[in-house]
């Protein structure tokens, strides 16, 4: 049937009827849209993915057999093997096989089919690159006017530690490696889930979020057209910089509608004694100050250590004149880069399970521990390649309360 049906749309928007609808169409949408650039007509690949030694050895079918991130995609060109967009990098597989959609997943993103095609299977959405792995890392990662940038590394590099350094950017350590994003300097999976109180989008507040047109324009962004031109600098070939298509408007719509509706799961963690007294400590530690109720976040941006703000930003940036002092690679060495950090909500930090922006921490009790900041530490979270042991810094509030007054706020902020 798949092979006959040729292709149809992803929504049919003639029968939407209800704001319901709508959501429901794009629930669809975030479930179901691949990634144009990562799909395959391999009939190498599509033999393995359909062998019965392939399905009895993979981790990743759902409870209700479809395999969670693959899907078949019936195109103009024939039946493709497709690799799910959005919900790769934000849907989680609970325990019991329930699916919950927007937190960070804590599976690994890359789809066994990535695995198979082997290390030449980079992050380069939206762009096909018929080139080395280390020419598309350059490509997709370099920031050329940026003094001594790291990524001229990739110009010397094997193909081998290209490789390493790819694989050592993705899930379930908490980051994942995106077009303009940096092995280097990787970001964390954002949760979702609450998307719609957010001001700024990205961890460096690259997009304003002002309502459904900024979630839509964002969606199509990254996931079709980021940017590839920086001044002077063109980063990829006229050739190169063809974009296959993006959703259609409709698509869009009902997606940015799906995801202002998402809720966050039950939180097992109730609101007991300790947690009050958590929340005392929560107040008087000022951390209300940015992490302001009920948001728990001021949705206002921080500097980059080392970041001085030009005087004539933008009038829509609300900055705090202040950093927390965490790692500024990300802010200040990428393309992502702004010089900012935005302040991030609690809300949810229960579930979310990596910490920080570019998730070195895996716990909440990582996070409060003060020996974090020490050079003998030995991070949970990400950690660069080859490296153990390494001092977390930033973000002191809270490292030099008491063990039992530490417990205490993190009884409170899982309450959240």
């Amino acid at each position: 049937m798949l092979q006959k049906i040729g292709p149809k749309p992803l929504i049919e928007p003639s029968t939407l009827r209800t704001k319901e609808d709508w959501i429901k169409a794009g629930q669809g949408v975030f479930e179901q849209a691949d990634i144009l650039s990562l799909r395959t007509y391999d009939q190498n690949l599509i033999a393995v993915v359909r062998s019965p030694e392939f399905l009895t050895k993979l981790k990743y079918v759902s409870p209700d057999g479809t395999l969670r991130l693959m899907r078949w995609v019936p195109t103009g060109k024939g039946v493709a093997l497709g690799h799910v967009n959005c919900g790769s990098c934000h849907t989680r597989e609970e325990p019991d096989g329930s699916r919950l959609n927007g937190p960070p997943a804590h599976a690994e993103a890359a789809t066994p089919v990535r695995e198979m095609a082997g290390p030449t299977v980079v992050a380069n959405a939206p762009f096909h690159i018929a080139e080395s792995l280390t020419e598309r890392m350059y490509r997709a990662m370099a920031v050329p006017w940026v003094k001594d940038d790291v990524h001229e590394r990739f110009k010397t590099m094997s193909q081998q530690e290209a490789a390493a350094l790819h694989a050592n950017a993705l899930l379930p350590k908490g980051v994942i490696l995106r077009w303009n994003g940096s092995v280097f300097f990787p970001a964390k999976v954002p949760d979702l889930i609450g998307v719609k109180d957010r001001r700024y989008l990205d961890h460096t507040a690259t997009h304003l979020n002002r309502g459904l047109g900024d979630l839509m324009r964002y969606a199509a962004l990254v996931g079709y057209a980021e940017s590839v031109e920086f001044g002077p600098h063109r980063l990829l070939t006229p050739e190169q910089r063809k974009i296959e298509g993006r959703l259609p408007d409709e698509a869009l719509y009902s997606l940015a509608l799906y995801l202002h509706a998402l809720e966050p799961p039950p939180n097992p963690n109730r609101f007991d004694i300790r947690a009050a007294a958590g929340q005392k400590i929560f107040a008087r530690e000022g951390c209300a100050g940015c992490h302001t109720p009920p948001l728990y976040t001021n949705n206002k941006l921080t500097l980059a250590k080392g970041f001085t703000p030009p005087t004539d930003r933008p009038a829509t940036l609300d900055v705090i004149p202040m950093s927390v002092e965490t790692d500024p690679g990300l802010a200040l060495k990428t393309r992502k880069g702004t010089g900012y950090y935005k302040v991030p909500s609690l809300k949810g930090v229960w579930y979310r399970g990596h910490y920080l922006h570019d998730a070195s921490v895996a716990s909440l009790e990582e996070m409060f521990n003060p020996d974090r900041l020490k050079e003998s530490y030995e991070p949970q979270g990400w950690n660069p390649l080859g490296v153990t042991k390494r001092a977390v810094p930033g973000h002191e509030f809270g490292l030099r309360l008491s063990p039992e007054d530490r417990s205490l706020l993190i009884a409170f902020l899982k309450t959240l």
